[in-house]
């Protein structure tokens, strides 16, 4: 069975962030996962994860101002040195919190700017992330999103993630694949899972429509996790979904060896 990591920016919204480490804990997880760690210091973090025996899976890039609606900003080429910023903090976070693998959401593309320009930006920012990422033996995972959740986003299947990944030339840039937006892009999951196995590096899952927890919807996630096991996959799996009800009661789902 897989190793499932539980996502705090999604799951667990019933108690406040800080004290979702341990909740996640006595749920059964042994992994956690988020978005961005910014907002905290990262020596509170780790103590977080420390008290409770979990390990940091993933957490994201800076991907400018979310709240304004900002999905990333590789992509940007007036943001360069903001983005490389944004690498150097990701790097002193992840170095304290043990992290071994940081994803980067490339951004939503911007209107009236030449696709060859923002494409070059893309390959330059990513390869100075991964080489900074390998120097601390952290790997950098890019993530297909699909558009119609953030419309415009730019990286958006996974041939696309994969060619970039090729220009890109860098052993240190993997696939983050999200069932849940390649199920809404492409379909054919298990296929392309099983295909791509040596660049997949992250694994995370909801299940559509509804972006709710497995077995709400239309993907046969029983099958998926016997099928990632057959495979090989050895990754973690990080449950980025949003409880119908609060988050406990919608675990049944959840394998008890997770």
């Amino acid at each position: 069975m897989p190793k499932f990591a539980a996502n705090l920016t999604m799951l667990f919204n019933e108690v406040p962030f800080l004290e979702r480490f341990s909740a996640a804990r006595k749920a059964g997880f042994s992994g956690v996962e988020y978005l961005f760690p910014y907002d905290f210091p990262a020596s509170e973090l780790a103590k977080r994860l420390a008290d409770d025996g979990l390990t940091q899976v993933l957490h994201n890039l800076p991907a400018g101002d979310w709240a304004s609606g900002e999905r990333g900003i590789a992509i940007l080429p007036e943001r360069k040195k903001e983005f490389r910023e944004g690498v150097d903090r990701a790097v002193a976070y992840a170095r304290e919190l043990g992290c071994l693998q940081v994803n980067c959401l490339v951004g939503i593309t911007p209107k009236g700017v030449d696709d060859g320009l923002l494409r070059d930006t893309l390959v330059d920012n990513l390869s100075f992330a991964a080489d900074a990422l390998e120097r601390e033996g952290i790997k950098l995972l890019i993530e297909p999103v699909n558009t119609r959740d953030i419309p415009g986003f730019y990286l958006n299947r996974t041939e696309q993630a994969l060619g970039l990944i090729a220009d890109i030339g860098s052993n240190n840039v993997y696939l983050q694949y999200d069932i849940y937006h390649m199920q809404i892009m492409e379909g054919d999951l298990a296929k392309t899972i099983d295909r791509n196995l040596d660049r997949i590096a992250h694994v995370q899952l909801a299940d559509n429509p509804g972006r709710n927890e497995p077995g709400t919807g239309e993907i046969n996630y029983p099958f998926l996790f016997d099928h990632l096991d057959a495979i090989g996959y050895e990754g973690w799996v990080g449950c980025e979904y949003k409880p119908k009800s609060d988050t406990v009661t919608g675990l049944g789902w959840l394998p008890k060896s997770a």
